[in-house]
Protein backbone atom coordinates (compact mmCIF):
# COMPACT_ATOMS: atom_id res chain seq x y z
CA UNK A 1 0.00 0.00 0.00
CA UNK A 2 1.42 3.42 -0.85
CA UNK A 3 2.62 5.59 2.00
CA UNK A 4 1.21 8.89 3.15
CA UNK A 5 4.50 10.75 2.62
CA UNK A 6 4.74 12.33 6.07
CA UNK A 7 5.81 11.15 9.47
CA UNK A 8 4.25 11.87 12.82
CA UNK A 9 6.11 14.09 15.29
CA UNK A 10 3.60 13.19 18.00
CA UNK A 11 1.49 10.19 18.90
CA UNK A 12 -2.09 10.08 17.63
CA UNK A 13 -3.27 10.80 21.19
CA UNK A 14 -1.03 13.88 21.41
CA UNK A 15 -2.27 15.10 18.02
CA UNK A 16 -5.89 14.66 19.18
CA UNK A 17 -5.19 16.64 22.38
CA UNK A 18 -3.42 19.37 20.37
CA UNK A 19 -6.35 19.63 17.95
CA UNK A 20 -8.91 19.71 20.78
CA UNK A 21 -7.03 22.48 22.57
CA UNK A 22 -6.65 24.51 19.38
CA UNK A 23 -10.34 24.14 18.49
CA UNK A 24 -11.37 25.05 22.04
CA UNK A 25 -9.27 28.23 21.85
CA UNK A 26 -10.63 29.04 18.38
CA UNK A 27 -14.26 28.51 19.47
CA UNK A 28 -13.84 30.82 22.45
CA UNK A 29 -12.39 33.58 20.24
CA UNK A 30 -15.03 33.14 17.53
CA UNK A 31 -17.90 33.18 20.03
CA UNK A 32 -16.69 36.51 21.39
CA UNK A 33 -16.37 37.87 17.86
CA UNK A 34 -19.60 36.49 16.36
CA UNK A 35 -22.18 36.70 19.12
CA UNK A 36 -23.53 39.44 21.38
CA UNK A 37 -24.98 37.98 24.58
CA UNK A 38 -28.37 39.31 25.57
CA UNK A 39 -28.92 40.64 29.08
CA UNK A 40 -29.54 37.76 31.45
CA UNK A 41 -30.65 37.20 35.00
CA UNK A 42 -28.03 35.39 37.02
CA UNK A 43 -25.03 33.12 36.58
CA UNK A 44 -27.07 30.15 35.41
CA UNK A 45 -28.54 32.14 32.50
CA UNK A 46 -25.07 33.43 31.58
CA UNK A 47 -23.65 29.89 31.66
CA UNK A 48 -26.51 28.68 29.47
CA UNK A 49 -25.98 31.52 27.00
CA UNK A 50 -22.26 30.77 26.77
CA UNK A 51 -22.83 27.03 26.35
CA UNK A 52 -25.45 27.53 23.62
CA UNK A 53 -23.28 30.06 21.76
CA UNK A 54 -20.35 27.61 21.93
CA UNK A 55 -22.54 24.79 20.62
CA UNK A 56 -23.76 26.96 17.76
CA UNK A 57 -20.20 27.91 16.82
CA UNK A 58 -19.10 24.26 16.96
CA UNK A 59 -21.92 23.44 14.56
CA UNK A 60 -20.50 25.99 12.10
CA UNK A 61 -16.94 24.76 12.61
CA UNK A 62 -18.03 21.17 11.93
CA UNK A 63 -19.44 22.25 8.57
CA UNK A 64 -16.27 24.21 7.81
CA UNK A 65 -14.12 21.20 8.67
CA UNK A 66 -16.20 18.96 6.40
CA UNK A 67 -15.80 21.43 3.51
CA UNK A 68 -12.06 21.72 4.12
CA UNK A 69 -11.71 17.92 4.40
CA UNK A 70 -13.50 17.52 1.06
CA UNK A 71 -11.16 20.07 -0.55
CA UNK A 72 -8.05 18.45 0.96
CA UNK A 73 -9.11 15.03 -0.35
CA UNK A 74 -9.68 16.53 -3.81
CA UNK A 75 -6.31 18.32 -3.66
CA UNK A 76 -4.60 15.05 -2.69
CA UNK A 77 -6.28 13.22 -5.58
CA UNK A 78 -5.37 16.05 -7.98
CA UNK A 79 -1.76 15.73 -6.80
CA UNK A 80 -1.76 12.02 -7.67
CA UNK A 81 -2.74 10.33 -4.40
CA UNK A 82 -4.94 7.27 -4.68
CA UNK A 83 -7.65 5.96 -2.41
CA UNK A 84 -5.16 3.90 -0.35
CA UNK A 85 -3.15 7.03 0.52
CA UNK A 86 -6.20 9.21 1.08
CA UNK A 87 -7.70 6.52 3.30
CA UNK A 88 -4.56 6.19 5.40
CA UNK A 89 -4.31 9.97 5.83
CA UNK A 90 -7.98 9.95 6.93
CA UNK A 91 -7.63 6.98 9.30
CA UNK A 92 -9.83 4.78 7.15
CA UNK A 93 -9.41 1.97 4.66
CA UNK A 94 -9.08 2.45 0.92
CA UNK A 95 -12.68 1.31 0.55
CA UNK A 96 -13.77 3.68 3.31
CA UNK A 97 -12.16 6.57 1.43
CA UNK A 98 -13.78 5.44 -1.80
CA UNK A 99 -17.19 5.32 -0.10
CA UNK A 100 -16.65 8.72 1.58
CA UNK A 101 -15.47 10.42 -1.65
CA UNK A 102 -16.87 8.46 -4.61
CA UNK A 103 -15.53 9.59 -7.96
CA UNK A 104 -12.59 11.41 -6.42
CA UNK A 105 -10.11 9.46 -8.53
CA UNK A 106 -11.21 9.81 -12.13
CA UNK A 107 -8.22 8.26 -13.92
CA UNK A 108 -7.36 4.86 -12.43
CA UNK A 109 -3.71 3.97 -12.20
CA UNK A 110 -2.41 1.03 -14.29
CA UNK A 111 -2.69 -1.15 -11.17
CA UNK A 112 -6.39 -0.30 -10.83
CA UNK A 113 -7.39 -0.74 -14.50
CA UNK A 114 -8.17 -3.93 -16.36
CA UNK A 115 -5.33 -4.12 -18.89
CA UNK A 116 -7.40 -5.98 -21.46
CA UNK A 117 -10.33 -3.58 -21.69
CA UNK A 118 -9.07 -0.47 -19.95
CA UNK A 119 -12.05 -0.64 -17.59
CA UNK A 120 -11.59 0.04 -13.92
CA UNK A 121 -13.11 -2.14 -11.22
CA UNK A 122 -16.09 0.24 -11.02
CA UNK A 123 -16.86 -0.25 -14.73
CA UNK A 124 -17.14 -4.03 -14.50
CA UNK A 125 -20.59 -5.57 -14.28
CA UNK A 126 -21.50 -6.77 -10.82
CA UNK A 127 -23.17 -10.10 -10.28
CA UNK A 128 -26.53 -10.08 -8.55
CA UNK A 129 -26.70 -12.42 -5.60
Amino acid sequence: MPGIHFSLRMSEEEIAALATGAVDDLVRRLVLRAFQPLPSNGERAEAQTEALATLHMLFHLKGAIERLEEQAAQDAADAGAGYPQIGRASSMTRQGARNRWPGLISNPSPNQADHTTGASDDDRPRSAL
